[in-house]
């Protein structure tokens, strides 16, 4: 049973200084809050959003119907993150569309729409952005930090760049860094975009236009890494979408695949900002914590003082087991606690966001181990 939430916003005047040397001032980050914080303040939990989700991470909006959070099936009363044990925040990322302040909002230096000009973020100030926020909320130290994928890499980050206010942290889903072929899924993506004339540059804004072809294109290839082989067979296989009548067209939609994929790029080129999607893309692009130790993931996650737990599915081709399990041996050359889960699921990289009972039972299992250990402090 879902349950009713407000979203807030919180702005900030002080400049935040990003990685690439430029900064930004005055922007608002929209979140929300689930449960309430204990006494001490050491019951918080920090979600971290992927790519196209944001800060509503559970409950619903009273009066709209279908408006549950992203990660509703996971957080909530009698959930795996149980809001009636913990302080739950999701934060939407600066930059994003849906209500921090993004290339869709006014330059308060220039008065007019950033577009394009919206200065590039990393992962690394997604979390300095989300520490501001957690100050602001009187919030010291996390009982734990989670997220899947996009959201497992600010996790992770969570633990190298603030490791003091970590305690736990969950990477789901997620991977230590993008390898080739991802980064190359993301550059057609942001190619697709970039080369819509409706795109002016990243400043379609001032033509009243929006480059949707180029999002739907976006979309379409995400999609598909999102889901397994299996998947793709058995919901669409080779079924045709008017029957057994073959249409000879190079241009028509004729296959259930095509149709669905279409469908899931319309829906998408409706909601999210283009300009948006190449920050959120070349963020997950730049993200390497081992690359400033040479690559080697065992010096950077040294830093790391958290107790962890990784959880990967056996078809997610994205982002495979094989990535998590690099993360869990740099943890374990460190000699920090880590449980891994490996579920042999077959829905692909959106595994993470669906109903499976062993995920949702490991995690469920994890928390109860942190309540616990809460419960000892306190006592």
């Amino acid at each position: 049973m879902s349950f009713d939430v407000t979203p807030q916003s919180m702005r900030f005047e002080a400049p935040l200084t990003l990685r690439s040397g430029a900064s930004i001032r005055d922007y608002a980050l929209a979140y929300e809050t689930y449960g309430e914080l204990n006494a001490d303040r050491s019951n918080a939990v920090l979600v971290c959003h992927a790519l196209n989700a944001s800060h509503h991470v559970a409950g619903r909006y009273a009066g709209q119907p279908k408006s549950e959070g992203w990660w509703d099936n996971m957080i909530g009363p009698g959930k795996s993150l149980d809001t009636d044990r913990f302080f739950v925040i999701g934060i939407n990322n600066l930059g994003s569309c849906f209500g921090s302040t993004g290339p869709m909002h006014v330059n308060p230096d220039t008065g007019r729409v950033y577009g394009a000009d919206f200065p590039v973020v990393t992962v690394e100030d997604w979390v300095d952005a989300q520490a501001r926020l957690l100050d602001a909320l009187g919030i010291d130290t996390l009982a734990a930090v989670m997220g899947g994928s996009l959201g497992g890499m600010q996790a992770l980050s969570w633990t190298l760049q603030y490791p003091e206010r970590v305690r736990h942290a969950a990477v789901i889903a997620s991977a230590p860094n993008l390898n080739a072929e991802n980064i190359a899924f993301n550059e057609v993506a942001r190619r697709a975009i970039v080369t819509d004339p409706d795109f002016h540059g990243g400043h379609f804004y001032e033509h009243g236009v929006v480059p949707r072809r180029g999002l739907r294109i976006a979309r379409m290839i995400g999609h598909i890494t999102y889901l397994s082989d299996d998947v793709m067979n058995e919901k669409f296989g080779r079924q045709l979408r008017n029957g057994p009548a073959i249409h000879y067209s190079t241009q028509d939609v004729e296959f259930q695949i095509e149709s669905y994929l279409r469908y899931q790029g319309d829906k998408f080129s409706e909601y999210f900002d283009a300009n948006t999607y190449l920050l959120i893309t070349r963020a997950l692009d730049y993200f390497d914590p081992a690359g400033t130790f040479g690559g080697d993931l065992r010096a950077a996650l040294a830093r790391a003082t958290a107790k962890f737990l990784l959880v990967s599915f056996s078809t997610d081709w994205r982002f495979s087991p094989a990535r998590s399990r690099e993360i869990v041996k740099a943890l374990l050359d460190n000699r920090r606690s880590v449980s891994y889960a490996e579920i042999d699921a077959p829905h692909g990289h959106d595994a993470f966001l669906l109903d499976d009972s062993r995920y949702l039972g490991v995690v469920r299992a994890w928390f109860d181990g942190i309540a616990a250990e809460l419960e000892e402090v306190r006592a």
